[in-house]
């Protein structure tokens, strides 16, 4: 298959995601609505806005192979309230005092359409970290060197974000960083693109 790969997301750690399986590929910002409609779990929630992502790309370009991929937080015992991107320091610092001492899951999506030939597979995939107990200090400081104001649950794993944890609990750590890699290589890969 000799087909255009699309990356339907903006996110940086998506883009560095995918650079590491050395394939060419265009990137697509889709345009939808990614506020909860009704969502009753983050499972269904990540899953629909994975799915959307790649099928708003997909209409515009039914010859590519598109690639969404969305990622909701939510803590243990509630995954009916999610953890969204703080976007300011103060609802950083709220976040990870609220994640203090405290598992937290991660429901990763990922759909990989192509219209062209009606192939569609959308899946959930979890990762699940303990946070340590913190001091107000150590994530007033945290979040003044790393600024993850645009990382759902206010870290970035990749960095500094692992002196946060106790224990991190999963498959594949890229479902934590915002999209299940190894799954995406096995999709990839029953499309005959060759990875690697």
């Amino acid at each position: 298959m000799n087909n255009q790969i699309i990356l339907a997301s903006s996110s940086q750690t998506r883009q560095d995601l995918m650079n590491r399986l050395k394939i060419k590929y265009d990137i697509v910002v889709p345009n939808i609505d990614e506020s909860p409609q009704g969502d009753s779990h983050a499972d269904h929630l990540a899953k629909r806005l994975a799915f959307e992502k790649a099928q708003f790309v997909a209409k515009q370009y039914p010859d590519a192979i598109v690639i969404g991929s969305d990622q909701v937080a939510w803590r243990e015992g509630a995954p009916d309230i999610f953890i969204g991107k703080p976007l300011c320091a103060e609802k950083a610092i709220k976040q990870l005092q609220a994640n203090s001492d405290k598992i937290v899951y991660f429901s990763t999506a990922l759909s990989v359409q192509h219209h062209a030939t009606g192939f569609e597979q959308t899946l959930v995939e979890h990762y699940k970290v303990k946070f340590r107990k913190l001091t107000l200090p150590e994530i007033e400081r945290y979040i003044e060197i790393e600024q993850p104001l645009h990382c759902a649950g206010s870290f970035k794993c990749e960095s500094l974000g692992i002196s946060l944890f106790e224990e991190m609990i999963g498959q594949d750590q890229t479902t934590l960083m915002g999209m299940p890699m190894i799954q995406l290589c096995k999709i990839l890969r029953s499309l005959d693109l060759k990875v690697p």
